[in-house]
């Protein structure tokens, strides 16, 4: 009984663990754990019952009140507003065009526009289902290999979640109190890195496969410069100039990531009028869409508040600390990889909102003591942005590694019966590889982290 009073902390994170297989509801799972041995640790005097109070302003304080937060509203307003009006279909047939001379130029296409939608939308469910929708059917009728076609899709839409403006981001920043600026100046390098590896290993797949990638015969699209140059103007500017306006105001100053976020839901209503697809109808729809994903979001950061409240109010962060030391993992190196596999394990099973709700502020105040000073310059104020963004690199894989990559599900519930669940595993194999080797690259040399925020001086 004795064990248990002293490590109600680990006893109240593997509950959690085993109640999120239920199926039941992550914030329920999430705030109801919390309350649960919030009451056994009043029972043991333990917890003192006068700190519950302390969970309402925590939740209004941390959460409801919280001036980065306000960001998320409008970054999924925009792009829903973009999933909806058509822009990202025009997109792809124009990036379809400008590389069908090259080997798996239609696989490129829909990484290519997957990166720049995800620089408006950031909602990675919407960005599956949509190049699904939109990429799917030309990839499978072209001859395309399903497991190249449904890989370079699923890894293609959940780059919204890295590349920033990102929601999950913006998350983070919140909770380790580090400014979401210079977590979005960091995470755009690993980003384009990224999408750059997905290139790579499509067009070399392509060239030494061809039968996989067939090339886009060359009497489709525009017949003229002309009309190639109009169809340019048209589809791909546009999304170009939106992302141009929301980045380039946060990293120039102009403007806070909240403010850019106004800039964007701004511009993705300008091109919803511009394609014709801005009714009342679909702006009802539109908002309905956004509002829901919003509620999800928030609730789930809501119950994850009061969970890490109340895993450090039962001694949780003593309890981590001597677990680490008695599996004999004391080094700043040894803690880190200790962290880093654990996020990439926890990414077969969780959702990347779970993972970081959860795991940032558990390890987040042992992390942030560790003397990395051999490999960073720069101290704490340049550490933890590099370690965010590090995790956020790392919580990519958990889209795509089964059995519960959320990408994939997004992706069987769209795809047609002749793409099976052992087509989209085996697709996503290499995909998943690429971002492990990202992962290494961005621990191994951190200025590609790093260097974009000194140059914006967003680390001083």
């Amino acid at each position: 009984m004795d064990w248990l009073i002293d490590h109600l902390g680990l006893v109240m994170f593997v509950v959690l663990a085993l109640l999120m297989f239920t199926g039941f509801p992550v914030a329920f799972v999430l705030g109801g754990v919390s309350l649960v041995f919030g009451a056994i640790g009043w029972y043991f005097e333990v917890f003192n019952p006068l700190q519950f109070y302390n969970l309402l302003v925590r939740i209004w304080g941390g959460v409801a009140a919280s001036q980065v937060l306000v960001a998320i509203p409008m970054f999924i307003f925009m792009g829903t507003v973009l999933e909806r009006s058509g822009v990202a279909t025009e997109l792809l047939k124009c990036l379809q065009v400008l590389t069908r001379r090259i080997p798996g130029g239609l696989a490129m296409s829909v990484t290519l526009m997957g990166t720049i939608m995800a620089a408006t939308t950031g909602i990675v469910g919407a960005s599956v289902v949509m190049l699904t929708l939109i990429a799917l059917p030309a990839m499978l009728s072209r001859g395309y290999q399903p497991e190249l076609a449904v890989g370079t899709i699923a890894s293609s839409g959940t780059l919204g979640i890295l590349i920033p403006p990102s929601i999950m981001l913006v998350i983070m920043g919140d909770l380790m109190s580090v400014p979401v600026g210079s977590l979005f100046a960091g995470a755009l390098f690993p980003g384009l890195l990224l999408s750059v590896l997905y290139l790579i290993w499509i067009g070399v797949i392509s060239f030494l496969k061809p039968e996989i990638a067939p090339p886009m015969p060359a009497d489709e699209g525009p017949s003229g410069a002309g009309a190639l140059a109009a169809m340019i103007v048209r589809s791909f500017f546009p999304p170009v100039l939106l992302v141009s306006l929301v980045l380039g105001s946060i990293f120039l100053g102009w403007a806070t990531p909240t403010e850019a976020a106004g800039v964007g839901c701004a511009g993705a209503l300008v091109l919803a009028a511009w394609n014709g697809a801005l009714s009342r109808k679909s702006l009802r729809d539109i908002i309905e869409s956004s509002a829901l994903t919003n509620s999800m979001v928030f609730f789930i950061t809501m119950g994850a508040s009061v969970f890490a409240y109340m895993f450090r109010a039962l001694g949780g962060d003593d309890v981590v600390a001597d677990v680490l030391a008695a599996m004999g993992i004391q080094t700043a190196w040894e803690i880190l990889i200790f962290v880093m596999v654990l996020v990439f394990l926890l990414g077969f099973f969780f959702d990347w909102l779970e993972i970081c709700l959860i795991v940032l502020p558990v390890f987040g105040p042992i992390l942030a003591k560790l003397d990395f000073s051999g490999h960073l310059e720069g101290g704490a104020n340049v550490f933890l942005p590099w370690l965010l963004v590090v995790i956020a690199v790392n919580l990519q894989t958990s889209f795509l590694t089964p059995p519960f990559g959320f990408a994939l599900f997004y992706m069987k519930g769209t795809v047609p019966p002749s793409v099976t669940m052992g087509h989209i595993y085996r697709g996503i194999v290499p995909f998943v590889l690429l971002q492990l080797v990202a992962l290494a690259l961005c621990i191994a040399f951190p200025e590609l982290v790093l260097w974009l925020p000194r140059q914006a001086g967003l680390l001083d």
